[in-house]
């Protein structure tokens, strides 16, 4: 089961004439995905590959109905985007831009909170549920989307778009297929993340175990393992946290903006003794992820 987007989620994109957004919403036409209208001012009357383009999400709306949205503008627009979309009624936006001004950021996720909308991102490749719906870019082209992923009961987490797809093909490779799979964003702000996420996986009916791709730097897992204890969350998860050689060296940020640890605050060490005393399971290899999950997974 999906527990964001399904194969009846109509989407629009803003800013699909981009040569990046172009791109991307082939991919997730070719995929299924019901991508019903595009946005980009001043290009109204156009299509990109027969998605039908107007000025304005109202615009868009007026003809095409819309559960979602994909955000692919310029990072200083954003902003101006998301609260166009949010004002529209549109409550589930992903949004792919990199390098959104982070006063930005906050001020659209509290417009999203007060109309009880959901963001992923930004600084995200998006979301996939297998053989159903594929949002943003997370993948890449359907016919590669087909081979790493297939549909299942694992759901994954990540706060890195590219290894969604790693743990993704590693599960595909041993015949455990995925329910849904989402890249959180690489920013030190973002929207949904592991604590929205769990929640929503765990009251799925259709998802039997997370899988969590972790990177220092920040109090997120932390707070995920109080969660799971103060909920009594039974569920299993899988965590794999990345980057264990950035607890020696603070204040330097390595790849994503939010992968930096300060002081004792973020590092590997504090999540793995966090997660380990809430019973999550902590891979120590990449690869121990399948045998961990073949063990706690239901027979």
């Amino acid at each position: 089961m999906s527990i964001l987007a399904d194969k009846n989620t109509r989407v629009i994109i803003q800013g699909i004439t981009g040569r990046e957004a172009a791109s991307f919403a082939k991919d997730m036409l070719d995929y299924g995905t019901r991508v019903v209208a595009g946005i980009t001012p001043g290009k109204q009357g156009q299509e990109v590959h027969g998605v039908p383009v107007y000025d304005t999400v109202r615009g868009a709306l007026r003809n095409h109905p819309s559960d979602a949205a994909v955000i692919s503008v310029p990072p200083g627009m954003v902003k101006g985007a998301v609260l166009e979309t949010l004002e529209n009624g549109i409550r589930l936006l992903v949004v792919v831009t990199e390098r959104v001004p982070r006063k930005d950021v906050i001020e659209f996720l509290e417009a999203a909170r007060d109309r009880d909308a959901r963001i992923i991102g930004p600084n995200t490749l998006g979301l996939i549920s297998p053989g159903k719906v594929k949002l943003g870019m997370a993948g890449g082209p359907a016919e590669d989307v087909s081979k790493a992923y297939m549909p299942g009961r694992v759901g994954i987490a990540s706060r890195s778009g590219g290894m969604t797809t790693e743990i993704a093909n590693l599960l595909t490779n041993h015949g455990i297929g995925q329910s849904t799979c989402i890249g959180v964003g690489g920013d030190p702000v973002v929207g949904s993340n592991f604590l929205d996420l769990i929640a929503l996986f765990h009251e799925d009916p259709e998802t039997d175990a997370v899988v969590l791709f972790c990177e220092p730097g920040g109090v997120i897992e932390e707070t995920l393992a109080e969660l799971v204890l103060s909920r009594n969350i039974t569920m299993p998860i899988v965590a794999f946290i990345a980057g264990r050689f950035v607890d020696d060296m603070p204040g330097v940020r390595f790849g994503h903006a939010a992968t930096i640890v300060e002081g004792e605050k973020g590092t590997a060490r504090g999540k793995i003794e966090s997660f380990r005393k809430a019973g999550i399971h902590v891979a120590e290899s990449f690869s121990d992820i399948v045998p961990i999950l073949r063990k706690h997974l239901p027979s």
